[in-house]
C-alpha cells in the first residue's frame, strides 16, 4: 500500500471517528421489523449497541428485506467508532443478503493479517481498515459493529 493511500485511509478513519454517522439509537417506527445487538470487546472495553430497522422485501431483491436504517451508540477507540460510522453509511438501503456478504468480505480482510487487500469497489470507505488487519489486537475493534449488525439482522428474523 502506498504512503499516500495509507494517509488517505488514516484520514477516513479519523473523519468517521469524529463525525460518527448513525450515532445515537433511533426509535423503531411502529410496526417496523428491527433487530438489535450489543457487543463488547473485553480486551479493551470497546462496546456498541447497534439497531437495524428493516424495510419489507421487494420483488426485485433476492435478499429479502433491506436495511432501512442503522443506528448505534457506543464507546471505544477511534477504530471501533469509525468502523461503526462507515458501516452505517455502507449498509443502509442494502438487502440483508448483500449486507451479510459484505460482513463476510470485511471479516476475510480483517483476518488476513495483511495478506488480503480490501476491494474499494466492494467495501467503499471500509477498505480504509485494511491496515488494521496487520494488528491482531485491533481486528476485534474494527469488527465490533460488523458483528453487531450481523447479529441484529439474525435477531430480526
Amino acid at each position: 500500500m502506498s504512503a499516500e493511500l495509507q494517509q488517505l485511509y488514516q484520514q477516513i478513519i479519523l473523519d468517521h471517528a469524529k463525525a460518527r454517522h448513525g450515532a445515537g439509537l433511533a426509535e423503531v417506527p411502529a410496526g417496523a421489523k428491527s433487530g438489535e445487538s450489543h457487543q463488547l470487546n473485553p480486551t479493551c472495553g470497546d462496546e456498541i449497541t447497534l439497531r437495524a430497522v428493516l424495510a419489507g422485501s421487494s420483488p426485485e431483491s433476492d435478499g429479502g428485506a433491506s436495511v432501512e436504517g442503522i443506528s448505534w451508540e457506543g464507546q471505544g477507540c477511534s477504530i471501533s467508532m469509525a468502523s461503526a460510522s462507515v458501516l452505517t453509511d455502507l449498509a443502509a438501503g442494502l438487502p440483508r443478503d448483500e449486507i451479510m456478504a459484505l460482513v463476510d468480505n470485511f471479516r476475510e480482510v480483517m483476518r488476513s493479517r495483511g495478506t488480503v487487500e480490501a476491494d474499494e469497489e466492494v467495501l467503499g470507505d471500509a477498505a480504509a481498515f485494511s491496515g488494521v488487519s496487520r494488528y491482531p489486537a485491533r481486528v476485534k475493534c474494527a469488527m465490533l459493529a460488523w458483528v453487531a449488525l450481523e447479529e441484529a439482522l439474525l435477531a430480526a428474523n
